[in-house]
């Protein structure tokens, strides 16, 4: 399996040299991902594909399973344009196909694990350097309330440590490490440190 992986001594090299690096590691990637026999994109929520097939293509002529960790898309008859082993698990509940035009089948998987981004489709396929992506804004309101409490605490711990500034986290610890200290003042704590 081909991977995108920077040099061992990528820390050491000028800002010139990471650029070229990247420019290189990103022409390969985009190189690998172009032989593929299908168009992919993703969210964190879900995976988009496209397959291309000849126009025309009735959905009783394809042979399309998908599975928890699985996947095949093919021809019914025919050798699978691809199978294999899916980067993560997926909820086959809400996943779909279709086809688009007669000459494209859109496949939609939705992801178990919402809070990954996966580095490819099918684990025997080159992976993508997952650290590049670059996420579509989104609006905090579109979020569920879970998901977007947790968005908002790690904004506000990203603030806080921009401005050296104690987290959410941190600030627990001191508010249960003050109340302990009021509750026992017979006790020494200067030489107390929060890890």
């Amino acid at each position: 399996m081909a991977t995108t992986e920077k040099p061992a001594n990528y820390d050491e090299l000028s800002e010139e040299e990471r650029a070229a690096a990247d420019k290189a590691a990103r022409e390969k990637e985009e190189a690998e991902q172009a032989q593929l026999p299908y168009r992919w994109k993703q969210t964190l929520v879900d995976v988009d594909i496209t397959v291309p097939v000849p126009k025309g293509t009735k959905s009783r002529e394809l042979d399309i399973v998908i599975k928890p960790k699985n996947i095949k898309v093919g021809f019914k008859n025919k050798e699978p344009i691809f199978e294999g082993e899916l980067c993560a698990r997926i909820n086959t509940e809400e996943s779909t196909w279709l086809i688009d035009n007669s000459q494209e089948v859109v496949i939609h998987l939705e992801k178990i694990n919402k809070m990954e981004w996966w580095k490819n489709v099918v684990t025997h396929h080159p992976a993508i350097d997952t650290t590049k992506i670059q996420p579509e804004n989104s609006k905090l309101s579109d979020l569920d309330g879970e998901t977007r409490a947790m968005v908002e605490k790690m904004m506000y711990d990203q603030r806080q440590k921009q401005m050296g500034l104690p987290t959410s986290e941190e600030q627990k610890k001191q508010e249960i490490f003050q109340k302990f200290q009021a509750q026992h003042p017979e006790l020494d704590f200067s030489n107390a440190k929060f890890q």
